[in-house]
């Protein structure tokens, strides 16, 4: 996974964390899970606010 494949990202998020409230979670928080997540092969450095905040609603939308 890349950091552009926010879908996959959310859906593995949920998977791992599934009862946590992805509202809830920082920035900081989030990155550190991403780049943890079996399969993330994507640079740190390429992550942003940008992508972060739509890996965020995706996940928001997965729990739903």
């Amino acid at each position: 996974m890349k950091w552009t494949d926010t879908f996959d990202i959310a859906a593995a998020l949920y998977d791992k964390f599934p009862d946590v409230d992805p509202v809830s979670v920082r920035f900081t928080q989030l990155r550190q899970w991403v780049l943890e997540l079996d399969g993330f092969t994507d640079l740190p450095e390429r992550s942003g606010e940008k992508i972060l905040e739509a890996i965020q609603q995706a996940w928001i939308e997965e729990a739903q």
